[in-house]
């Protein structure tokens, strides 16, 4: 699904979601048709602006499964940020949370991650304060490991673990605690 409520092309948008949104919300941030996880919708400007400015360097935590053994050599590595290509041009990270992960409990995801049976995965839970086009993606294939599954976890304080079984297409209302915590 496209984090849009405009359609491009064959792709679902927030408007195809069962769900009556104010015309005035808009997604904060945006999560490309191949990642999936938490996306937080608001009309409110001032808490958008929070979000989104590079320099609030507002926290996001991802769980990137990736081909291979990721090991504490490639954590070290995206701790200390990597260089990855951004519009053609070489850019360096900022540092970057990163720790190994047992294979968290997800749903199922339509379309399924490619399986090849030489080929271990792992996960790993990499948390920004930057938001780089496909800047996941591009990080743990920097460090040899490309990702094949992307779930945005968190954003500041609020995690999709706070909401009993969050399926995808999904929508919850946050309390007034949860916005709260966002503005800290």
């Amino acid at each position: 699904m496209l984090s849009q409520f405009t359609k491009e092309g064959e792709h679902p948008t927030l408007a195809d979601l069962e769900y009556e949104f104010d015309k005035d919300i808009y997604p904060v941030g945006r999560l490309d048709a191949d990642s999936e996880g938490m996306l937080l919708l608001t009309n409110d400007n001032f808490l958008k602006t929070k979000l989104l400015d590079p320099k609030n360097k507002h926290s996001k935590t991802y769980y990137s499964q990736v081909e291979g053994d990721i090991d504490e050599p490639a954590c070290v590595m995206l701790r200390k940020g990597v260089s990855i290509s951004i519009n053609g041009k070489r850019y360096k990270t900022l540092p970057a949370g990163a720790e190994l992960l047992p294979e968290p409990t997800l749903p199922e995801r339509n379309p399924p991650v490619r399986f090849r049976k030489n080929i271990p995965t792992s996960w790993v839970a990499l948390t920004l304060h930057e938001g780089k086009n496909r800047q996941v993606r591009k990080m743990t294939a920097a460090v040899g490991f490309p990702t094949l599954r992307l779930v945005r976890w968190s954003i500041g304080a609020i995690r999709l673990s706070d909401f009993d079984l969050l399926l995808p297409g999904m929508v919850v209302e946050l309390r007034k605690a949860d916005i709260a915590a966002l503005y800290r």
